[in-house]
């Protein structure tokens, strides 16, 4: 499933947008042992997806650079 689609489904099973974020970020950069990774903090790495408000995948940013 994709990123989009995981919180999606969260949501509409009632879980809050923030903590279904975390779900599908820091949880699993936790148990991979994936140390910068997981959360938007300053010397970690920079990928970020961005949805729009119907929380449909609008672009994607690896490692500081645009990638869709």
């Amino acid at each position: 499933a994709t990123a989009d689609r995981l919180i999606r489904t969260c949501v509409a099973a009632g879980i809050p947008l923030a903590d279904s974020v975390k779900m599908i970020t820091q949880t699993p950069a936790r148990i991979m042992s994936l140390s910068k990774k997981g959360t938007l903090t300053p010397g970690y790495d920079a990928d970020i997806v961005i949805f729009n408000e119907n929380i449909e995948m609008q672009a994607v940013i690896l490692q500081g650079e645009k990638a869709l």
